[in-house]
């Protein structure tokens, strides 16, 4: 086993530390969430927190680490008699992003199950995890059908395995800690909401600590034991605290004026449910324990907040998680006197008074600032004569709404997810065939049918039917799958009057809000100029797609070709990549075409860039068609406005072999169906 990097040798990310010292001390705090840019030491201290903890008293021989002190009576292994225990450290379990339903929940032996009605049972992840540690790593990325066992797990306490009638039910109550890079996508609120605590870690900026860092990195990378041995007395140190705190916790007292201040909080930040009140109740008690004091004060109360009110503010997978301290300030000031006098033995809730704060204060990273610098305003809806002349800077996107579904027609097999029809392992059963691994999910019916014609030559006497291998029958079910929607924004001059361009990019915000809800991995490709540019390569962030086309500039000519023949290239590189992910490529224009330069050199016809007439239009059809021998499926969203228009937009949605919707249609309440079969043949449609 490999020497963990020792949890006190981490070089700053205070809070970070902090939150999973807490949950050392207190479990019942609900894990933590840490979010952060890679290479930021995510899953080092991760991993270096489980040297930490207590060690833990367990019945002999359970699987499933029973507490001798108070066995589970519903234990699998069990009933357990009073006797022997054993002690062994607390678990980490790291479950894989790709992990398989039985490898999570565990598996139970159908055949046996079937033939002999014996549970035979083979304990999951979830079981090893009970009463330590559950990690995963890039938690966001987690397949929704793991997600939701993982949320019944976490609210129940309790695992249950079901398969055609036979159960297994064992507990499971792990501390639940997970890291994401918010780049490749937000979690479902959910499960967010499972996470006490949430962190935010970013690279330090400053030199000196940088130093630190690869100093650190590189001793223990040559020699991990003598690294380790270097800083056996503070990881020493530290886990005396935690025993010592945990100790202390029964004893915390927290008073009425911190409650008044939590509940004060949890309702000016308009947070939903009760439970982050509760969560902030135990983080600020953990906080007084970890301080060694008894009596909850006024700077545990806000770090409690900071700590745990951040990822429970987002109502949109637009808005940037945190907290205004300011305002979280005035509250706490607010109620800070209300309980004087109340109670018995209510000690003066003095900020400055004996223990200080609840532990180390909040880092002040550098906050992102997503608005950009005043820029004149855009004229008339017109385009400059030059590439890159009048270019205009970004436009505010409207108010995002809720659009209808755009769905790729046929049956897939790709990842799950919630927009288009495909073979999935979760969802309606539609039939039966011979498994061709192992068993996941059988179809009884199919099942007994296939093995009742040999009952008698396998020499059946009793009641129990005859089972073998060969009988076994998968069932074969129908969900859904999230597909791989990419934009082909045009930001030529043509659209850049603001109005206009707001509009365009209010719809686009609103698909992607759709294709976050979706479980789609998305792209964006925008084209203005000559050119046309890979604005976002795809991913599974909706957040990083809204960034950069909030910040997408508008102006020059369209080069409507090479801007297809742009998204063609990402389409075909994300085949080889991700081949059972389907695609809906939505193209985002008013039809123009005035500038096929980059087209025409792809096409290998060389010459400089043209002018206009009739050339850029007929290499954009051309580079559309491309899309329709595919069978890939498209909608353009067509937005020519003003009172003459001449249907450019639906001339080039039928090259595509697709639909074309104005932006006023898009809407949910008026595209009466329109697109929820986007029209055109997909590539694997059935």
């Amino acid at each position: 086993m490999s020497t963990p990097f020792p949890f006190t040798a981490v070089v700053g990310q205070d809070d970070l530390r902090l939150a999973l010292l807490l949950n050392a001390v207190s479990p019942a705090v609900g894990g933590v969430l840490v979010r952060g840019e890679k290479g930021t030491a995510k899953s080092t201290a991760v991993r270096a927190l489980s040297a930490l903890m207590p060690t833990l008293d367990v019945v002999s021989g359970c699987r499933f680490s029973c507490d001798p002190g108070s066995p589970d009576p519903a234990c699998p292994d069990g009933p357990h008699e009073p006797g022997a225990f054993a002690t062994r450290p607390a678990r980490m379990v790291e479950l894989p992003v790709g992990a398989s339903e039985d490898r999570l929940v565990g598996a139970l032996d159908i055949e046996r199950a079937l033939a002999e009605g014996v549970k035979a049972f083979e304990p999951g992840l979830l079981a090893d995890a009970h009463r330590g540690i559950l990690y995963v790593d890039e938690v966001n990325l987690l397949h929704d059908h793991l997600v939701d066992l993982l949320l019944d797990a976490a609210a129940m306490g309790a695992s249950y395995v079901e398969r055609e009638g036979v159960s297994v039910r064992h507990a499971s109550k792990f501390l639940l800690v997970g890291t994401m890079n918010p780049e490749e996508g937000e979690l479902r609120p959910q499960l967010l909401d499972r996470f006490g605590l949430t962190v935010e870690v970013a690279a330090s900026r400053e030199p000196d600590q940088r130093v630190e860092v690869v100093r650190r990195r590189l001793a223990y990378d040559d020699d991990p034991q003598g690294f380790a041995a270097r800083w056996a007395n503070e990881e020493a140190a530290v886990r005396a605290r935690i025993v010592a705190a945990r100790a202390l916790l029964p004893s915390v007292r927290l008073g009425d004026g911190a409650l008044r201040q939590i509940a004060a909080t949890c309702a000016a930040f308009e947070v939903d449910g009760m439970r982050a009140d509760i969560v902030m109740a135990r983080t600020a008690t953990a906080l007084a324990a970890w301080a060694g004091r008894t009596e909850v004060l006024a700077e545990d109360v806000r770090q409690a907040a900071l700590l745990a009110l951040p990822h429970r503010r987002r109502r949109n997978p637009f808005d940037a998680p945190g907290l205004d301290e300011d305002r979280l300030d005035e509250t706490l000031e607010e109620f800070s006197g209300e309980s004087e006098g109340e109670g018995e033995g209510d000690e003066d809730p003095d900020p400055d008074g004996p223990g200080g704060g609840g532990g180390q204060p909040p880092s002040e990273g550098p906050q992102a600032d997503g608005g950009s610098g005043a820029r004149p305003e855009a004229g008339e809806d017109g385009e400059p004569q030059a590439s890159g002349a009048g270019e205009q800077s970004a436009a505010r996107a409207a108010e995002p709404f809720r659009t209808k579904v755009l769905s790729v027609p046929g049956i897939g097999e790709g990842a799950a997810g919630r927009r288009s029809r495909a073979r999935t392992e979760h969802g309606r059963t539609t039939g039966a065939r011979r498994p061709r691994g192992a068993l996941t999910k059988l179809h009884l019916a199919a099942t007994v049918q296939a093995a009742a014609p040999h009952q008698r030559a396998r020499g059946r006497s009793g009641r129990g039917l005859v089972v073998r291998r060969d009988d076994l029958r998968q069932a074969t079910r129908e969900g859904r799958e999230g597909n791989l929607v990419l934009f082909v924004v045009d930001a030529s001059g043509s659209m850049a009057a603001r109005q206009r361009m707001s509009a365009v990019k209010g719809a686009v915000l609103s698909l992607l809000l759709d294709a976050y809800q979706r479980r789609d991995k998305v792209g964006l490709v925008t084209f203005r100029g000559a050119a046309a540019d890979v604005a976002l390569p795809p991913t599974s962030s909706v957040d990083a797609a809204a960034v950069r086309l909030e910040s997408l500039p508008t102006g020059g000519r369209t080069p409507l070709a090479a801007g297809l023949l742009k998204a063609h290239d990402v389409l075909r590189v994300e085949r080889l990549r991700d081949p059972a992910r389907r695609a809906l490529v939505v193209v985002v224009t008013d039809g123009r075409a005035t500038d096929g330069g980059a087209a025409r050199s792809a096409s290998g016809r060389g010459g400089g860039r043209a002018t206009g007439g009739t050339e850029p239009v007929a290499l954009a059809g051309r580079a559309a068609r491309l899309f329709a021998a595919e069978g890939v499926a498209s909608v353009v969203v067509d937005c020519e406005s003003g009172p003459v228009r001449l249907g450019l937009a639906g001339q080039l949605a039928g090259e595509l072999g697709g639909t074309a919707v104005t932006l006023d249609e898009l809407r949910a309440d008026s595209i009466a169906g329109l697109v929820r079969n986007v029209q055109g043949t997909s590539r694997r449609a059935a």
